[in-house]
């Protein structure tokens, strides 16, 4: 994976204000520490939080989920306690919309459908196994995905998720022949060279947890040759 991580200098803000801060995550950051001992993009977030309100001493910030370290688009983080919790409720009652986009190269054998499979996580492996019955230890997991574009070599598929499990769009779709583009875990025959995988958090949908309104956020996708693809009109 490449270590070209995220700095407050390159940091993709999409929304903020005194309760919530969103950004789009790039392909290669982690979102909280791990045993690699790379900087986290909640420290970053910190960092530019203390820096653009001149906030002396420590800063709070509240990790409401996470994205696979491959993995790119929209993440939440909370400004205060009330908001996270409050966060953490919307996202553990699924009152969120989230909307992903990936890039695989066998064509789905239907163009839109909705995937109900039963995900055992192997912890050692750190991957997540898709049973199409349930097995002891799995957790129900349900998406539905649409195929949006044919690509010269690949398909875009956009994916709506029910549930939000460990690799669950990883592993539901190579479950159906379909592992996403640079995701050797998963199937694919070759990695991407930056490390990354070919899937991004497009966009997200919530309640805010202290104004309730509606809030949506769009994350762009990256920009190499198959997302701009994509993205072309």
């Amino acid at each position: 994976m490449s270590k070209v991580l995220s700095n407050k200098s390159n940091l993709q803000v999409l929304y903020e204000d005194n309760h919530l801060l969103i950004v789009n995550k790039r392909a290669g950051d982690i979102v909280q520490g791990d045993k690699t001992g790379d900087t986290p993009l909640s420290e970053v977030a910190k960092e530019y939080i203390a820096e653009k309100y001149n906030k002396p001493g420590a800063v709070y910030l509240g990790v409401v989920h996470r994205l696979d370290r491959p993995t790119s688009g929209v993440v939440v983080f909370a400004r205060t306690s009330k908001a996270l919790s409050r966060l953490n409720k919307l996202f553990a009652n699924r009152e969120t919309e989230k909307t992903y986009w990936a890039v695989v190269k066998n064509e789905p054998k239907e163009v839109t459908n909705r995937l109900i499979h039963f995900l055992k996580r192997n912890p050692k492996q750190n991957k997540s196994y898709a049973h199409i019955k349930e097995v002891p230890d799995s957790k129900k997991a349900i998406l539905s995905y649409t195929v949006v574009k044919k690509l010269t070599n690949y398909y875009l598929l956009e994916v709506a998720l029910e549930t939000g499990r460990h690799h669950q769009i990883r592993s539901q779709l190579a479950a159906i022949n379909c592992p996403i583009k640079g995701d050797l875990k998963y199937g694919f025959d070759r990695s991407n060279k930056d490390g990354s995988i070919h899937l991004h958090a497009k966009k997200l949908s919530f309640i805010h947890p202290v104004k309730k309104e509606p809030l949506t956020v769009i994350a762009p996708t990256p920009d190499d040759v198959i997302w701009n693809a994509c993205t072309k009109a």
